[in-house]
């Protein structure tokens, strides 16, 4: 009876979150900002259909990808690709992946880089093999001469998604932390592709691996329904927050100095056009919502439902990854502004600095900066810093390369 009460609860909560989401999707939005790497056809927000033979119609079965853009600007510089069948991992041959985003990377704790892509695509011949999301791992500890993959074999599905228009199209990985031997990874629901820049979440949550990235499990009470009212459902079910709406996507850092043994998130609603948020917990509490405490401009709170509005970074901003810099002595966040800028801070809470373009629009068109943790400027050996950024026109993942200045 007690389960039975607990999960008419949870039903109530969710109608009423959806009932309040659904109606305005979609209104007004044209295009799509859904990912069609096998030809980059059209309008492709059929992705819901789970009908995807029509790619095979269109282009090699390998995908748009092309040579690596050129760009260096003296401080930034493409490396080279880290996916796709040029790529010097040759992930269509090895993995099955002629294109993807993102690459979240982070320490397994052991010194291994996990990284996490979003929506995956294969051979488009072949109906283009469709997956929400992969997990891939890394060995190399220097950089400078590309990003080197282990392994080989068909890349699967980790977190599956119902793959329909309009209720949850793909489910995508903005984060990842290890903590204990486990490794931890946000993702977020997506219901809907908008415009380019915008699309609409039904929950961003917590998803945890106990053998290195193989599999994964998603624990619902931590997931944060983004509906925009609060429903109160009951202990150990996902909680419905207005607040939540404000950490669709996430970046976790680890504090240092004052901060240490505090675990940071940094969280931006559904989009891109969104400010960042703060929240903090114990690394034992990652699992526990009700610990987490959230930055209100003066100080920190627990309750999420009295949380002001206090970004530490005002819009617009998302597709973040945040760390700490021993060659700076700072905080350091890429994120995603027309662009890809790059932002310093002594504390987690800010005062963060002016954005500073580091690969402006219209050049490489990179988006999603996920810092690598073994990059000379976030280990103390020199002023370098890696990251993944993905490019749109050949869907695929780029290794990139800034060099800091001091002054920074």
């Amino acid at each position: 009876m007690k389960e039975r009460h607990a999960l008419s609860r949870l039903a109530c909560g969710l109608a009423a979150a959806l009932t309040a989401t659904l109606v305005p999707l979609g209104a007004g939005l044209t295009g799509t900002a859904a990912a069609s790497p096998c030809g980059n056809v059209g309008n492709n927000s059929s992705f819901g259909s789970l009908d995807l033979s029509f790619l095979g119609q269109h282009g090699s079965p390998m995908g748009p990808q092309k040579a690596a853009p050129a760009f260096d600007n003296g401080t930034s510089k493409v490396m080279s690709w880290v996916t796709g069948p040029r790529s010097l991992n040759k992930t269509y041959t090895r993995f099955g992946i002629s294109g993807t985003d993102l690459g979240v990377a982070w320490d397994n704790g052991r010194g291994q880089t996990l990284l996490a892509f979003g929506d995956t695509f294969g051979n488009c011949r072949a109906g283009g093999q469709w997956r929400s999301n992969t997990v891939l791992r890394s060995s190399d500890r220097n950089p400078a001469d590309g990003l080197r993959l282990d392994g080989s074999g068909f890349a699967g599905e980790k977190i599956g998604a119902l793959r329909f228009h309009g209720l949850e199209q793909t489910i995508v990985p903005t984060s990842g932390i290890s903590i204990g031997g486990k490794q931890y990874m946000n993702v977020m629901s997506v219901r809907y592709w908008g415009a380019p820049g915008h699309w609409d979440t039904n929950y961003s949550g917590i998803a945890v691996s106990g053998d290195n990235g193989r599999s994964w499990r998603t624990v619902p009470s931590t997931f944060r329904v983004n509906a925009g009212v609060t429903v109160p459902i009951g202990e150990n079910q996902p909680t419905v927050v207005a607040n939540n709406s404000r950490f669709q996507q996430n970046a976790y850092v680890r504090g240092v100095g004052a901060d240490a043994g505090w675990i940071f998130q940094y969280g931006t609603p559904s989009g891109r056009q969104g400010a960042t948020y703060l929240s903090r917990f114990r690394p034992g509490d990652i699992l526990n919502l009700d610990k987490y405490e959230y930055w209100t401009g003066r100080g920190w709170t627990r309750d999420l439902n009295a949380m002001p509005n206090a970004p530490v970074v005002r819009p617009p901003g998302s597709e973040m990854s945040v760390a700490y810099s021993p060659y700076l002595r700072k905080y350091v966040m890429l994120h995603t502004i027309r662009g890809v800028v790059l932002r310093t801070a002594s504390r987690p809470q800010g005062p963060w600095s002016r954005p500073r373009s580091i690969v402006p629009a219209g050049t490489a068109e990179i988006y999603g900066p996920m810092m690598l943790p073994n990059s000379p400027a976030l280990t103390g050996a020199g002023p370098e810093l890696y990251y993944n950024g993905s490019r749109w026109k050949d869907y695929n993942v780029l290794l990139m390369r800034t060099r800091l200045k001091p002054h920074w």
